[in-house]
């Protein structure tokens, strides 16, 4: 079952997921790895998921880092990948800039190497400074040390009429110590000092997906994310099914209250989720049950009950809260509920 036919519970599926779908499209900061390190389970679930068939494709919001350098760093985690393996928001908005200008276009490059790279590979000119005569701004993640002046360059070359595209609008990006502000954060400044509107290229927008689609030329892709607004809002936007994973930004109590759009096919803990199938979460009157778990609205909350695996309650929760309509049901009750499931 896909969630664009039935957005109202969680899809069980009778085979593993890296069976059932050709391709996988992984995000990574989150899903991956965090901080440059590897999350628990990662690298033996890709492993196994590549050695039974399935391609691995990496995109990824993040367009600081080439994908030479991101193959490389998968390599060294202990996934073998390659550079066409990889897809970033860079690539996308240099193909949205290329698609306005013509060749040999000047572009200011607000961001780090992998969107300069992009914007070559496009033949387009990056340059540094808003006097160098550019006929577009790109701004993409620059890193934790990204100097101020660079958003001063943006807004004096903005103001004075420019088109401006930006790679993405994350507004946080997870790390090894927690949560720091993205690439979105970055636009906002830049939003804020002159007024403008970027034209954004990254998850969830088609620009990404088309990217995407163009570099793996996957049949029955899955998105694989921990994000419900780019990884799995994208999937949404582009028809396909989607699986979250609990490692990164998204938390349980975000999932019950996610809209339509923000609800994945697929829930489960770690990336150890592409090797099984996913159990079905079925109606029961007025209630839903997973395996053990059978959960249903009572009032303003959400009341489960049953014992068993913690993620097929999770899903039973989220079919309650889904077919109430998502939000208005994370009351004391749903507090209970997910704190039972320690989750």
């Amino acid at each position: 079952m896909s969630h664009q036919q039935d957005r109202s519970r969680p899809s069980g599926s009778s085979t593993a997921l890296s069976e059932a779908y050709d391709t996988a499209l992984l995000d990574l900061d989150g899903v991956v790895y965090a901080g440059g390190e590897a999350i628990g389970h990662a690298v033996e679930s890709l492993t196994e998921a590549r050695a039974g068939g399935m391609h691995l494709a990496y995109v990824t919001n993040n367009a600081l880092r080439t994908p030479d350098a991101v193959a490389e760093h998968l390599t060294e985690l202990g996934v073998p990948a390659e550079p066409s393996d990889v897809i970033t928001s860079a690539q996308a908005v240099a193909r949205l800039v290329a698609d306005q200008l013509p060749p040999g276009a000047r572009v200011l490059a607000i961001g780090g190497e992998g969107l300069r790279v992009a914007l070559r590979e496009r033949g387009l000119v990056p340059v540094e400074s808003a006097d160098d005569d550019p006929a577009a701004v790109a701004q993409g993640y620059g890193g934790p040390d990204m100097a101020w002046g660079r958003f001063a360059e943006a807004s004096y070359a903005i103001r004075r009429g420019l088109p401006w595209f930006a790679s993405n609008t994350d507004l946080t990006i997870p790390g090894a110590r927690g949560i720091a502000p993205g690439n979105g954060a970055a636009v906002e400044v830049v939003r804020i000092a002159t007024g403008a509107e970027p034209q954004v290229a990254g998850k969830p927008l088609p620009p990404m997906h088309r990217e995407t689609v163009l570099r793996t030329g996957a049949k029955r892709p899955i998105v694989v994310g921990d994000r419900l607004d780019t990884d799995i809002e994208g999937a949404f936007n582009g028809g396909v099914d989607s699986l979250l994973v609990l490692t990164g930004v998204t938390d349980a109590a975000q999932l019950l209250a996610a809209p339509p759009q923000h609800r994945p096919t697929y829930v489960d803990r770690d990336l150890r989720g592409l090797l099984t199938g996913q159990p079905e979460v079925t109606p029961a009157g007025d209630a839903y049950r997973c395996g053990g778990w059978t959960a249903a609205v009572r009032g303003d909350g959400l009341v489960l009950e049953g014992e068993g695996e913690a993620l097929d309650g999770l899903r039973a929760l989220c079919a309650a809260a889904w077919s109430f309509g998502g939000s208005g049901v994370c009351g004391l009750e749903t507090g209970k509920a997910l704190a039972g499931l320690g989750l």
